[in-house]
Protein backbone atom coordinates (compact mmCIF):
# COMPACT_ATOMS: atom_id res chain seq x y z
CA UNK A 1 0.00 0.00 0.00
CA UNK A 2 1.73 3.28 -1.19
CA UNK A 3 -1.19 5.78 -1.13
CA UNK A 4 -2.45 7.53 1.88
CA UNK A 5 -5.60 8.95 0.44
CA UNK A 6 -8.76 8.63 2.84
CA UNK A 7 -11.63 7.79 0.50
CA UNK A 8 -14.86 9.90 0.97
CA UNK A 9 -17.77 7.37 1.00
CA UNK A 10 -21.44 7.86 0.22
CA UNK A 11 -24.16 5.25 0.75
CA UNK A 12 -27.54 5.18 -0.68
CA UNK A 13 -30.24 2.68 0.59
CA UNK A 14 -30.59 1.93 4.67
CA UNK A 15 -32.10 -1.49 4.22
CA UNK A 16 -30.42 -4.06 6.19
CA UNK A 17 -27.57 -4.79 4.46
CA UNK A 18 -26.77 -1.06 4.57
CA UNK A 19 -25.48 -2.15 8.58
CA UNK A 20 -22.99 -4.10 6.84
CA UNK A 21 -21.70 -1.63 4.91
CA UNK A 22 -21.46 1.04 7.59
CA UNK A 23 -19.85 -1.22 9.77
CA UNK A 24 -17.15 -2.38 6.86
CA UNK A 25 -16.11 1.21 6.16
CA UNK A 26 -16.46 1.80 10.03
CA UNK A 27 -13.86 -1.05 10.24
CA UNK A 28 -11.91 0.53 7.58
CA UNK A 29 -8.86 2.92 8.82
CA UNK A 30 -8.60 4.94 5.39
CA UNK A 31 -12.46 5.47 4.18
CA UNK A 32 -14.98 7.62 5.83
CA UNK A 33 -18.74 7.17 5.22
CA UNK A 34 -19.64 10.95 4.87
CA UNK A 35 -23.51 10.85 4.39
CA UNK A 36 -26.47 8.72 3.61
CA UNK A 37 -29.23 8.99 1.13
CA UNK A 38 -32.87 7.05 1.05
CA UNK A 39 -36.03 7.81 -0.29
CA UNK A 40 -37.46 7.79 3.31
CA UNK A 41 -35.14 11.45 4.71
CA UNK A 42 -36.69 10.11 7.88
CA UNK A 43 -35.05 6.36 7.79
CA UNK A 44 -31.62 8.26 5.86
CA UNK A 45 -31.39 11.13 9.30
CA UNK A 46 -31.83 7.88 11.46
CA UNK A 47 -29.47 5.58 9.54
CA UNK A 48 -26.83 8.62 9.97
CA UNK A 49 -27.52 9.19 13.42
CA UNK A 50 -26.72 5.15 14.16
CA UNK A 51 -23.27 5.28 12.59
CA UNK A 52 -22.70 9.20 13.48
CA UNK A 53 -22.71 9.89 10.03
CA UNK A 54 -22.80 13.51 9.43
CA UNK A 55 -25.54 14.58 6.67
CA UNK A 56 -28.49 13.09 5.29
CA UNK A 57 -30.35 13.42 1.46
CA UNK A 58 -33.77 11.97 0.18
CA UNK A 59 -32.07 12.18 -3.35
CA UNK A 60 -28.85 10.66 -4.67
CA UNK A 61 -28.12 13.16 -7.31
CA UNK A 62 -28.42 16.41 -4.60
CA UNK A 63 -26.12 13.91 -2.17
CA UNK A 64 -23.72 13.76 -5.13
CA UNK A 65 -23.73 17.27 -6.20
CA UNK A 66 -22.87 18.25 -2.75
CA UNK A 67 -20.34 15.53 -1.38
CA UNK A 68 -18.49 14.54 -4.45
CA UNK A 69 -17.99 11.28 -2.91
CA UNK A 70 -14.76 8.73 -4.03
CA UNK A 71 -16.74 6.02 -3.32
CA UNK A 72 -20.80 4.98 -4.03
CA UNK A 73 -22.06 2.30 -1.96
CA UNK A 74 -25.23 0.98 -3.37
CA UNK A 75 -27.83 -1.05 -1.24
CA UNK A 76 -31.00 -0.41 -2.84
CA UNK A 77 -33.14 -3.23 -4.11
CA UNK A 78 -32.08 -4.00 -7.84
CA UNK A 79 -34.68 -2.02 -10.17
CA UNK A 80 -32.88 1.31 -10.19
CA UNK A 81 -28.88 0.00 -9.75
CA UNK A 82 -28.08 0.80 -13.48
CA UNK A 83 -29.65 4.43 -12.47
CA UNK A 84 -28.03 4.99 -9.64
CA UNK A 85 -24.72 3.42 -10.68
CA UNK A 86 -24.38 5.68 -14.02
CA UNK A 87 -25.39 8.94 -11.63
CA UNK A 88 -22.39 7.99 -9.70
CA UNK A 89 -19.91 6.92 -12.16
CA UNK A 90 -20.82 10.64 -14.04
CA UNK A 91 -19.89 12.23 -10.29
CA UNK A 92 -16.73 11.13 -10.81
CA UNK A 93 -17.16 8.31 -8.08
CA UNK A 94 -16.29 4.09 -8.12
CA UNK A 95 -19.65 2.02 -7.58
CA UNK A 96 -19.49 -0.52 -5.27
CA UNK A 97 -22.95 -2.77 -5.72
CA UNK A 98 -25.28 -5.20 -3.96
CA UNK A 99 -26.02 -8.26 -5.23
CA UNK A 100 -27.34 -8.59 -8.04
CA UNK A 101 -26.09 -5.91 -9.69
CA UNK A 102 -28.69 -5.34 -12.07
CA UNK A 103 -31.53 -6.59 -12.96
CA UNK A 104 -30.79 -7.66 -16.51
CA UNK A 105 -27.51 -8.04 -18.50
CA UNK A 106 -28.43 -5.35 -20.47
CA UNK A 107 -28.52 -2.83 -17.42
CA UNK A 108 -25.24 -4.30 -15.85
CA UNK A 109 -23.65 -3.83 -19.71
CA UNK A 110 -24.45 -0.16 -19.24
CA UNK A 111 -23.51 0.26 -15.76
CA UNK A 112 -19.80 -1.47 -17.24
CA UNK A 113 -19.50 0.98 -20.18
CA UNK A 114 -20.43 4.01 -18.06
CA UNK A 115 -17.56 2.77 -15.59
CA UNK A 116 -15.35 1.66 -18.58
CA UNK A 117 -16.06 5.63 -19.80
CA UNK A 118 -15.96 7.45 -16.33
CA UNK A 119 -12.09 5.45 -15.86
CA UNK A 120 -14.09 4.24 -12.50
CA UNK A 121 -14.40 0.87 -10.86
CA UNK A 122 -17.59 -0.92 -10.63
CA UNK A 123 -17.62 -3.82 -7.92
CA UNK A 124 -19.85 -6.40 -6.97
CA UNK A 125 -20.96 -7.30 -3.64
CA UNK A 126 -20.27 -11.29 -3.38
CA UNK A 127 -19.08 -11.45 0.01
CA UNK A 128 -18.89 -15.50 -0.16
CA UNK A 129 -15.75 -15.24 -2.22
CA UNK A 130 -14.43 -13.80 0.62
CA UNK A 131 -12.27 -15.46 3.71
CA UNK A 132 -9.31 -17.38 3.95
CA UNK A 133 -10.54 -20.92 3.57
CA UNK A 134 -12.45 -20.17 -0.39
CA UNK A 135 -8.49 -18.08 -0.70
CA UNK A 136 -7.20 -21.24 0.21
CA UNK A 137 -9.27 -23.63 -1.77
CA UNK A 138 -9.03 -21.42 -4.90
CA UNK A 139 -5.34 -21.68 -4.83
CA UNK A 140 -5.93 -25.67 -4.04
CA UNK A 141 -7.64 -25.66 -7.27
CA UNK A 142 -5.66 -23.22 -9.58
CA UNK A 143 -2.54 -24.96 -8.93
CA UNK A 144 -3.67 -28.50 -9.87
CA UNK A 145 -2.66 -29.46 -6.40
CA UNK A 146 -6.01 -31.71 -6.15
CA UNK A 147 -6.06 -33.02 -9.37
CA UNK A 148 -8.71 -32.27 -11.99
CA UNK A 149 -12.04 -31.15 -10.84
CA UNK A 150 -14.85 -33.24 -11.91
CA UNK A 151 -18.45 -33.24 -10.23
CA UNK A 152 -19.94 -30.24 -8.11
CA UNK A 153 -23.43 -30.28 -6.34
CA UNK A 154 -24.20 -26.50 -5.43
CA UNK A 155 -27.56 -26.12 -2.85
CA UNK A 156 -29.07 -23.06 -1.88
CA UNK A 157 -31.92 -24.53 0.77
CA UNK A 158 -33.21 -21.51 2.09
CA UNK A 159 -36.81 -20.39 3.93
CA UNK A 160 -38.27 -17.74 2.93
CA UNK A 161 -42.21 -16.73 4.46
CA UNK A 162 -45.79 -16.10 2.96
CA UNK A 163 -44.75 -12.43 4.71
CA UNK A 164 -41.63 -12.00 2.86
CA UNK A 165 -43.03 -12.22 -0.53
CA UNK A 166 -45.80 -9.71 1.16
CA UNK A 167 -43.28 -7.18 0.62
CA UNK A 168 -45.10 -5.34 -2.95
CA UNK A 169 -41.53 -5.34 -5.22
CA UNK A 170 -40.43 -8.91 -3.66
CA UNK A 171 -41.80 -11.68 -6.19
CA UNK A 172 -42.37 -10.02 -9.17
CA UNK A 173 -40.40 -9.72 -12.36
CA UNK A 174 -41.02 -6.12 -13.14
CA UNK A 175 -39.55 -4.85 -9.67
CA UNK A 176 -37.04 -7.82 -8.31
CA UNK A 177 -36.00 -9.42 -11.49
CA UNK A 178 -36.39 -13.06 -10.85
CA UNK A 179 -37.28 -14.85 -7.89
CA UNK A 180 -34.73 -17.07 -5.52
CA UNK A 181 -32.05 -18.12 -8.44
CA UNK A 182 -31.77 -14.45 -8.72
CA UNK A 183 -32.59 -13.05 -4.64
CA UNK A 184 -30.49 -16.40 -3.20
CA UNK A 185 -28.94 -18.59 -5.08
CA UNK A 186 -26.77 -15.66 -6.50
CA UNK A 187 -24.41 -16.14 -4.11
CA UNK A 188 -23.50 -19.79 -3.85
CA UNK A 189 -23.31 -19.85 -7.59
CA UNK A 190 -20.95 -16.98 -7.97
CA UNK A 191 -18.67 -18.87 -4.74
CA UNK A 192 -19.01 -22.02 -7.00
CA UNK A 193 -17.86 -20.27 -10.21
CA UNK A 194 -15.13 -18.41 -8.26
CA UNK A 195 -13.39 -21.63 -7.69
CA UNK A 196 -14.07 -22.95 -11.06
CA UNK A 197 -14.36 -20.74 -13.31
CA UNK A 198 -15.67 -19.74 -16.81
CA UNK A 199 -19.07 -21.84 -17.57
CA UNK A 200 -19.54 -23.30 -21.09
CA UNK A 201 -23.08 -23.99 -20.89
CA UNK A 202 -26.22 -24.71 -18.77
CA UNK A 203 -29.86 -26.11 -18.55
CA UNK A 204 -32.44 -25.02 -15.96
CA UNK A 205 -35.74 -25.78 -14.59
CA UNK A 206 -37.82 -23.15 -12.57
CA UNK A 207 -40.69 -24.39 -9.93
CA UNK A 208 -43.36 -22.73 -8.13
CA UNK A 209 -44.05 -25.24 -5.19
CA UNK A 210 -45.67 -23.25 -2.39
CA UNK A 211 -45.55 -19.55 -2.17
CA UNK A 212 -47.33 -16.63 -3.63
CA UNK A 213 -45.16 -15.33 -6.47
CA UNK A 214 -45.04 -14.74 -10.01
CA UNK A 215 -41.60 -15.79 -10.02
CA UNK A 216 -40.51 -18.78 -9.10
CA UNK A 217 -39.76 -20.39 -5.26
CA UNK A 218 -37.49 -23.64 -6.53
CA UNK A 219 -35.15 -23.63 -9.62
CA UNK A 220 -33.25 -26.87 -10.65
CA UNK A 221 -29.88 -26.32 -13.12
CA UNK A 222 -26.79 -28.12 -14.84
CA UNK A 223 -23.63 -26.36 -15.22
CA UNK A 224 -20.91 -27.75 -17.14
CA UNK A 225 -17.80 -25.26 -16.72
CA UNK A 226 -15.16 -24.88 -19.52
CA UNK A 227 -12.80 -26.77 -17.10
CA UNK A 228 -14.82 -29.82 -17.67
CA UNK A 229 -16.57 -30.41 -14.47
CA UNK A 230 -20.69 -30.92 -14.37
CA UNK A 231 -22.47 -29.22 -11.38
CA UNK A 232 -25.74 -29.91 -10.45
CA UNK A 233 -27.63 -27.09 -8.55
CA UNK A 234 -30.62 -26.71 -6.24
CA UNK A 235 -32.21 -23.57 -5.24
CA UNK A 236 -34.98 -22.87 -2.75
CA UNK A 237 -36.95 -20.80 -0.71
CA UNK A 238 -38.92 -23.55 0.82
CA UNK A 239 -36.69 -25.33 2.69
CA UNK A 240 -37.06 -24.80 7.16
CA UNK A 241 -34.07 -26.03 7.94
CA UNK A 242 -31.46 -23.77 5.97
CA UNK A 243 -28.45 -24.86 4.08
CA UNK A 244 -26.06 -23.28 1.74
CA UNK A 245 -23.70 -25.99 0.56
CA UNK A 246 -20.87 -26.73 -2.06
CA UNK A 247 -19.27 -29.76 -2.90
CA UNK A 248 -16.68 -30.11 -5.43
CA UNK A 249 -15.18 -33.75 -6.04
CA UNK A 250 -11.49 -33.47 -8.02
CA UNK A 251 -9.13 -36.81 -8.61
CA UNK A 252 -7.84 -36.56 -5.41
CA UNK A 253 -10.15 -35.48 -2.69
CA UNK A 254 -13.94 -33.93 -2.49
CA UNK A 255 -14.49 -30.33 -0.91
CA UNK A 256 -16.94 -28.94 0.79
CA UNK A 257 -18.95 -26.03 2.27
CA UNK A 258 -21.75 -26.00 4.33
CA UNK A 259 -23.16 -22.94 5.87
CA UNK A 260 -25.59 -20.60 5.63
CA UNK A 261 -24.83 -16.69 5.00
CA UNK A 262 -21.59 -17.10 6.10
CA UNK A 263 -18.56 -19.17 6.59
CA UNK A 264 -15.11 -19.87 8.28
CA UNK A 265 -12.50 -22.65 8.43
CA UNK A 266 -14.78 -24.74 10.34
CA UNK A 267 -17.49 -25.19 7.71
CA UNK A 268 -15.05 -26.49 5.09
CA UNK A 269 -13.16 -29.50 5.24
CA UNK A 270 -10.96 -31.29 2.63
CA UNK A 271 -11.47 -35.05 2.33
CA UNK A 272 -8.88 -37.02 0.60
CA UNK A 273 -9.54 -39.57 -2.06
CA UNK A 274 -8.11 -43.52 -1.27
CA UNK A 275 -4.21 -43.71 -2.07
CA UNK A 276 -4.29 -39.69 -1.76
CA UNK A 277 -4.15 -39.45 2.31
CA UNK A 278 -0.42 -38.85 2.30
CA UNK A 279 -0.52 -35.31 0.55
CA UNK A 280 -3.22 -34.32 2.32
CA UNK A 281 -1.05 -32.63 4.74
CA UNK A 282 -0.22 -30.20 1.94
CA UNK A 283 -4.25 -28.92 2.38
CA UNK A 284 -4.44 -27.86 5.36
CA UNK A 285 -5.93 -24.30 5.96
CA UNK A 286 -3.88 -21.31 7.05
CA UNK A 287 -3.11 -21.33 10.92
CA UNK A 288 -4.86 -17.30 10.48
CA UNK A 289 -8.52 -17.28 9.89
CA UNK A 290 -10.43 -14.51 8.59
CA UNK A 291 -14.53 -15.66 7.86
CA UNK A 292 -16.38 -14.23 4.71
CA UNK A 293 -18.11 -10.85 5.46
CA UNK A 294 -18.72 -7.53 3.93
CA UNK A 295 -15.66 -6.18 6.02
CA UNK A 296 -12.87 -7.82 4.04
CA UNK A 297 -14.21 -7.46 0.60
CA UNK A 298 -14.74 -3.74 1.10
CA UNK A 299 -11.26 -3.89 2.30
CA UNK A 300 -9.34 -5.10 -0.69
CA UNK A 301 -11.40 -2.94 -2.71
CA UNK A 302 -10.88 -0.16 -1.30
CA UNK A 303 -7.04 -0.44 -1.17
CA UNK A 304 -7.17 -1.44 -4.52
CA UNK A 305 -9.16 1.81 -5.25
CA UNK A 306 -6.48 3.72 -2.95
CA UNK A 307 -3.61 2.25 -5.12
CA UNK A 308 -5.29 2.68 -8.44
CA UNK A 309 -5.09 -1.35 -9.06
CA UNK A 310 -6.99 -3.87 -10.67
CA UNK A 311 -10.34 -5.35 -8.59
CA UNK A 312 -9.16 -8.38 -6.23
CA UNK A 313 -10.25 -11.57 -7.25
CA UNK A 314 -12.48 -11.02 -4.62
CA UNK A 315 -14.36 -8.06 -6.49
CA UNK A 316 -13.78 -9.03 -10.41
CA UNK A 317 -15.72 -10.89 -13.27
CA UNK A 318 -18.95 -8.88 -11.93
CA UNK A 319 -21.33 -10.58 -15.16
CA UNK A 320 -20.21 -14.23 -14.59
CA UNK A 321 -22.48 -15.38 -12.27
CA UNK A 322 -25.26 -13.14 -13.30
CA UNK A 323 -24.73 -14.72 -16.88
CA UNK A 324 -24.83 -18.21 -14.77
CA UNK A 325 -28.35 -17.25 -13.69
CA UNK A 326 -29.71 -15.16 -16.91
CA UNK A 327 -28.74 -18.67 -18.44
CA UNK A 328 -30.51 -20.82 -16.05
CA UNK A 329 -33.76 -18.11 -17.16
CA UNK A 330 -33.12 -18.46 -20.54
CA UNK A 331 -33.10 -21.78 -20.68
CA UNK A 332 -36.45 -22.33 -18.96
CA UNK A 333 -37.87 -20.10 -21.17
CA UNK A 334 -36.71 -22.82 -23.76
CA UNK A 335 -38.31 -25.68 -21.80
CA UNK A 336 -34.89 -26.59 -20.09
CA UNK A 337 -32.47 -26.26 -23.58
CA UNK A 338 -28.89 -26.05 -23.57
CA UNK A 339 -27.94 -21.81 -23.46
CA UNK A 340 -24.26 -21.58 -24.10
CA UNK A 341 -22.16 -17.95 -23.35
CA UNK A 342 -22.44 -17.44 -27.16
CA UNK A 343 -26.41 -18.32 -27.54
CA UNK A 344 -26.46 -15.84 -24.10
CA UNK A 345 -24.41 -12.77 -25.58
CA UNK A 346 -26.75 -12.35 -28.16
CA UNK A 347 -29.98 -13.36 -26.75
CA UNK A 348 -33.52 -12.04 -28.31
CA UNK A 349 -34.82 -11.82 -24.84
CA UNK A 350 -33.69 -12.62 -21.92
CA UNK A 351 -30.59 -9.66 -21.82
CA UNK A 352 -33.09 -7.69 -21.47
CA UNK A 353 -34.76 -9.41 -18.19
CA UNK A 354 -35.01 -13.05 -16.73
CA UNK A 355 -38.94 -13.52 -16.75
CA UNK A 356 -39.78 -16.77 -17.95
CA UNK A 357 -42.49 -19.44 -17.68
CA UNK A 358 -42.64 -20.74 -14.15
CA UNK A 359 -44.05 -24.22 -13.58
CA UNK A 360 -46.66 -24.63 -10.91
CA UNK A 361 -46.87 -27.60 -8.83
CA UNK A 362 -49.26 -26.01 -5.99
CA UNK A 363 -52.06 -28.01 -4.81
Amino acid sequence: MTSEKTLRAVLVGTGSVANSHAEAVAAYPHAELVAVADLSLAKASEFADRYGIARAYADLDEMLAVEHPDVVLICTPPAPHREQALAAFAAGAHVIVEKPPAPSLDELDDMRAAAEAAGRQLAVVFQQRTGTAAAHVRGLLQGGALGRPLVAVCQTLWFRGPEYFAVPWRGRWETEGGGTTLGHGIHQIDLLAHLLGDWSSVQGRLWRLDRETETEDVSTATIVFEAGVVAQLITSAVSPRETSSIRIDTQKATITVDHVYGHGHENWRITPAPGFEDESAAWEFPDVEERSAHAPLLRDVFDALRDGAPLPPTADAPARSLEIVAGIYASAAADGAVVTPELLGAHPTHRAGFASPVTDLRR
